[in-house]
C-alpha cells in the first residue's frame, strides 16, 4: 500500500511543479522544443537538432534551452536532457549558473551513476560547491536508496552553514520511505520543525503515509490537524484525496467517502483532481459517482484532453463495465481531431485480461474499416493475450505486425518476457526464413543476445543447416571478429 501511495504523491508533486514549464515549452509550434519532442527514443542523440538550429543562423536563449531541458526531464527523457544541459555549458550560451549546475549533476547521477557525479562535483571549485550542488548529490544518493551516503551529505549541508531546505528534509523522508524505514520518517518531521525548517504539503503527506503503512490512523488524524491549523499550509485536493486513500486501503469506506467530500468541495477546476476523485471512487467501486463527477469535469473544466479519457476508460474498465466504455470511446472518437491509440488501448486491454480475444480483435477490425493505423503497442497488447492462450502463431503474426509499423525516432520496446517466448516458439516451429527475419527486426529494438542467436541454432538444427555456435555467441556479447563469421 505504501510504496503505491507514495509513487502518487510523488508523481502528482513532480507533475503540478513541471506543469507549466511544459506548457511553456510547447506552445509554439515553430521553435526547438518542436524539434527535439519527437525524438522519443532515448538512445537518439538531440545534439544533431541542436547543431542544425543554430547552422540555419536561429537564435539560441539560454532559458529556452533551460525550459527544454526542464521538460525533458519531466518527461523522463534523462539522457536527452543531460545533452543539451551540457551542449548549453559547452557553448557558454549566457551564464550557466549553479542551479543549472546543480540540474546538470543530478541528470550525470541518473544517467552515468553515481561515480560520475561525484567525480563532477570533486572537480568544482570550493567557492561553486553551494546547497543547491549538495541538494543535487543528495537526490542522487536518496534515488539510489544510500542511507549513509545521504545522511553524510545531509551533515555536510549543515556544516557548511546551509540550513536544510524543506527539499532536503524531503529527500530524506523519501529517503525512509523508499527503504522502508517508515518509523524514521515523522522523526525527519520533527528535526524540520526544530530547526524551524517550514514543512510543505509533501512534507505532511509523505509523513501520514509512513504512519499508514502501520495502520496508524491516529496519528494520520493527528498530522492532518496540524496542517490544517498552519497558516502556511494552503490545504489542496491532493492532501484529502490522499486520506481518502488512505482509508480506502484499510477497508474504511464511510470515512473515505467524507474526505472525498472534502476534496471535491476545494478541487475547483483541477481536470487533475477530477481525475484523481473519479479513480478513487473506482477504488470504491462506486459506478455512480464515477459518472456524476465526469459529468462534473465536463461541465467545470475548459476541456477534457486524452488523458482525461484515459482516467475514466481505465475507471470503467476496471469495475467490469465494458458496455459503458464502449459508449464512451465512441464519444471520444467522435470528439476527438486526433486518433491517440493510448485511448483505446485501455479498452483493448481490459478486453485482453478478461480474455475477451474475439473483442480485442474485432476493435481492430474497427481500426481497418476506419483507415486507423494501430501503433506497435496495440499489436504488442493483442499478441500478449495470444501467448496467455497458447496461441504463439498468432501472437508471433502480431509481434510482427509490430514490428512492421515502428516508426523511426518513436520510442516503443515489446516486453522481454513476451519477446523470449516468441523467439522460444520460433526456434522450434518457425521457418529458417521467418527466423531470420523475425531477428533482424528485433535488433532494432534490442541489443543481440544470446536468445535471439539460439533461436537461429535451434531453427537451423532442425533442418540441418550449419551454425558457427560459438560465433554466434560472441556477436551476442560485441565480438567484433564473430560478426564478420556470422
Amino acid at each position: 500500500m505504501s510504496n503505491v501511495l507514495f509513487r502518487i504523491l510523488k508523481e502528482t508533486h513532480k507533475f503540478t511543479s513541471t506543469a507549466n514549464v511544459f506548457t511553456k515549452a510547447t506552445t509554439a509550434r515553430n521553435n526547438l522544443y518542436s524539434r527535439v519532442s519527437p525524438l522519443g527514443d532515448p538512445r537518439i542523440s538531440v545534439i544533431p537538432v541542436l547543431d542544425k538550429w543554430v547552422e540555419e543562423g536561429r537564435k539560441v536563449k539560454a532559458h529556452d534551452l533551460q525550459r527544454l531541458v526542464k521538460s525533458l526531464r519531466s518527461g523522463r527523457r534523462y539522457k536527452q536532457a543531460l545533452e543539451v544541459s551540457e551542449w548549453m555549458s559547452n557553448k557558454e550560451l549566457g551564464k550557466f549558473s549553479l542551479a543549472d549546475r546543480a540540474i546538470q549533476l543530478d541528470l550525470i547521477g541518473r544517467v552515468r551513476g553515481l561515480e560520475f557525479a561525484e567525480n563532477y562535483i570533486e572537480n568544482m571549485d570550493d567557492e561553486e560547491k553551494i546547497d543547491k550542488i549538495y541538494g543535487a548529490l543528495l537526490n542522487c544518493y536518496v534515488r539510489e536508496g544510500l542511507v549513509d551516503k545521504a545522511l553524510s551529505i545531509m551533515q555536510k549541508i549543515k556544516e557548511l552553514g546551509f540550513a536544510g531546505t524543506t527539499l532536503n528534509y524531503n529527500d530524506l523522508m523519501c529517503l525512509y520511505t523508499r527503504t522502508g524505514q517508515f518509523e524514521k520518517v515523522p522523526d525527519i518531521l520533527s528535526e524540520m520543525k526544530e530547526n524551524n525548517v517550514t514543512p510543505d504539503n509533501f512534507s505532511y503527506r509523505i509523513c501520514m503515509n509512513a504512519y499508514a503503512t502501520t495502520n496508524d490512523l491516529d496519528n494520520v488524524e493527528i498530522i492532518l490537524k496540524e496542517m490544517e491549523s498552519q497558516p502556511s499550509i494552503s490545504m489542496d485536493w491532493l492532501t484529502y484525496a490522499t486520506v481518502a486513500h488512505i482509508y480506502i486501503k484499510v477497508g474504511e469506506k464511510q470515512k473515505a467517502i467524507g474526505y472525498l467530500k472534502k476534496c471535491e468541495e476545494i478541487v475547483g477546476k483541477d481536470v487533475l483532481g477530477y481525475n484523481h476523485l473519479i479513480s478513487l471512487y473506482a477504488s470504491l467501486g462506486d459506478k455512480d459517482e464515477m459518472m456524476r463527477l465526469w459529468g462534473l469535469q465536463k461541465a467545470k473544466c475548459k476541456k477534457q484532453v486524452n488523458r482525461d479519457y484515459i482516467t475514466m476508460l481505465g475507471c470503467l474498465v476496471k469495475l467490469g463495465e465494458f458496455e459503458e466504455s464502449e459508449k464512451l470511446l465512441e464519444q471520444w472518437e467522435s470528439s476527438s481531431r486526433f486518433y491517440d491509440f493510448r485511448v483505446p488501448n485501455v479498452l483493448l486491454i481490459g478486453y485482453c485480461k478478461e480474455g475477451l480475444i474475439e473483442k480485442a480483435e474485432g476493435m481492430f477490425q474497427n481500426w481497418v474499416q476506419k483507415q486507423k493505423r494501430p501503433i506497435p503497442n496495440s499489436w504488442s497488447i493483442l499478441a500478449a493475450a495470444y501467448a496467455n492462450k497458447q496461441n504463439m502463431e498468432k501472437a508471433f503474426e502480431c509481434m510482427k505486425e509490430a514490428l512492421a509499423v515502428q516508426e523511426e525516432n518513436v520510442w516503443w520496446r515489446p516486453k522481454a518476457e513476451l519477446i523470449s517466448n516468441i523467439l522460444s516458439w520460433l526456434g522450434d516451429n518457425g521457418d529458417i526464413e521467418e527466423v531470420e527475419a523475425f531477428v533482424s527486426s528485433l535488433e532494432s529494438k534490442f541489443p543481440k543476445n544470446r536468445e535471439m542467436y539460439h533461436t537461429m541454432v535451434k531453427a537451423y538444427d532442425r533442418v540441418g543447416k550449419e551454425v558457427n555456435v560459438l560465433a554466434a555467441d560472441k556477436e551476442a556479447d560485441g565480438d567484433e571478429e564473430a560478426k564478420m563469421k556470422l
